[in-house]
């Protein structure tokens, strides 16, 4: 059987929908509001109903567990590593982070992560998502009724740009993994994924520019992009929850930083066609103002 966790978030959700796409593959979804029954319980933060979740699983769809502070998210992961060894689990695909987020405040979890699934008993492939495009297009969103108002886009961007991803192409990734792996193993055949890392980058890359130019498209007029202070964002910030407003600032800072655009990626080699990055901004832009 594949099981995969955190199925009632988007890219969970995703995948177990791919793999249930896929004909002659046993799939079951696992989420913390699980009823046992179509989606298995299983609660990372709870680690007791994580091995009976992962009772009989061949191949477990491991979705990282973030939205929380450094260490609650260590004792999520950690839970889990422990609890699919004892289950018997055989392989493990991880979602990580890609390596231009390795400066992100974000990458302490996922590094300390893949150290444990690297000590465990049961083979493992990481995939190293990159950042999802809404995180560009959200903040294009943010700035589009001062963008149609004033013709102006403000952002704390600089000059950097960052690499960003469709969400649904990182599950389509998994998703093809995930029933290689399986078919391996119903043929008693060497995994191919056993021990690999795939970085899986955005090939297209954004700036301040380019968000503006997204931007006039939708609103219909010119947009200047003009770049902020992390300083003038920081108050701003004020009302997310403290660990939010931590990795949004060390996002920022690797943009301005040009630290966030990718040189390299496996991404192509798993799909035929990623999807543009700058038709998906627009698109999530438009149907936001529009609904």
């Amino acid at each position: 059987m594949i099981l995969v966790t955190g199925v009632s978030g988007a890219l969970g959700g995703a995948i177990l929908d791919g793999l249930r796409a896929v004909d002659g593959l046993d799939v079951a979804g696992a989420s913390s509001s699980g009823d046992g029954g179509a989606v298995r319980h299983a609660d990372f933060d709870r680690p007791g109903t994580l091995e009976p979740a992962f009772a009989g699983v061949d191949v477990l769809v491991f979705v990282s567990a973030g939205y929380a502070e450094d260490d609650v998210v260590l004792a999520r992961h950690g839970a889990v590593v422990r609890a699919a060894a004892a289950a018997g689990v055989k392989h493990v695909i991880y979602t990580s982070l890609a390596g231009s987020g390795e400066r992100l405040t974000i990458a302490l979890a996922h590094r300390w992560t893949e150290a444990r699934l690297a000590e465990a008993a049961f083979d493992v492939t990481v995939l190293r998502n990159g950042l999802y495009a809404e995180i560009p297009a959200d903040l294009a969103l943010a700035g589009a009724a001062a963008a149609a108002e004033s013709g102006v886009f403000a952002a704390p961007f600089g000059d950097g740009r960052l690499s960003v991803v469709a969400r649904d192409d990182l599950a389509a990734v998994a998703v093809r993994v995930a029933a290689e792996v399986w078919a391996d193993l119903a043929a008693g055949a060497p995994r191919r994924h056993a021990g690999k890392t795939y970085e899986l980058e955005g090939v297209g890359a954004v700036g301040g520019t380019d968000l503006a130019e997204v931007l006039a498209g939708v609103v219909g007029r010119p947009v200047e992009y003009r770049t902020v202070s992390l300083g003038d964002v920081r108050p701003l910030l004020a009302g997310l929850e403290p660990y939010r407003a931590g990795h949004t600032v060390s996002t920022f800072s690797n943009i301005k930083a040009g630290l966030l655009e990718a040189g390299r990626s496996d991404l192509p080699a798993f799909l035929d066609a990623p999807r543009p990055v700058r038709d998906l901004i627009a698109a999530h832009v438009t149907s936001r103002l529009r609904g």
